[in-house]
């Protein structure tokens, strides 16, 4: 069993933000696959399925980013999982637009959601960040995530969400680097990235 965690804020207000790129990501595994309606547990919205062999439980924490500890530390806690069967998607300013990484353990660079599980769980899970880009000045961090997408980002984000929900099951699979390349050669061929820019190397 894996427990694949997207990382936002609930509610409207905020769901069209950049910070909320990781639950944008479950919400399209969950479409694509087939899997049963969301529901309220573990402090968030989970909703159940298969990917390849293995049974998914996919958790989307509605304690805010700040808080997302509580609701991965009591679903790991109720399927008494290990850190390495939890792989977390999240917003990454640290790449460029439509990058994605992906990496186990290290450090959180600044991120409280990330902060947060590693706090109630330990730091050894899996992370695939998704690259939203910088603002380009620290102090407009804070604002650039909690914005929204703008209109002219929107097809990279509509497109990167679709590729790594497809090749989600290599997740499952431990296929990290796969999964990287695939979505990486994917987003590529829309020119959605440059090439031969180094994203397929796994940290």
């Amino acid at each position: 069993m894996r427990l694949f965690v997207g990382l936002g804020n609930p509610g409207t207000k905020y769901q069209d933000n950049r910070h909320n790129i990781g639950f944008m990501a479950v919400d399209e595994i969950a479409r694509r696959h087939g899997f049963a309606p969301w529901r309220r547990r573990f402090q968030g919205e989970s909703s159940e399925g298969r990917l390849g062999q293995e049974r998914v439980i996919l958790l989307k924490p509605t304690t805010f980013m700040n808080n997302s500890g509580h609701a991965v530390q009591d679903a790991v806690h109720f399927y008494k999982l290990a850190q390495g069967d939890v792989v977390v998607f999240h917003d990454e300013i640290e790449l460029t637009p439509a990058k994605v990484r992906v990496k186990v353990g290290g450090g959180i660079a600044g991120h409280n959601g990330l902060r947060s599980i590693s706090a109630h769980i330990g730091n050894e899970y899996r992370r695939v960040r998704l690259g939203i880009g910088h603002p380009g000045v620290k102090d407009r961090v804070l604002t650039h995530v909690l914005d929204d997408f703008a209109r002219s980002e929107r097809p990279w984000v509509e497109a990167l969400v679709n590729v790594v929900a497809e090749n989600a099951a290599l997740l499952v699979a431990g296929q990290d680097t796969a999964f990287q390349n695939k979505v990486h050669l994917a987003v590529q061929a829309k020119g959605l990235v440059e090439k031969n820019d180094g994203s397929e190397s796994v940290e």
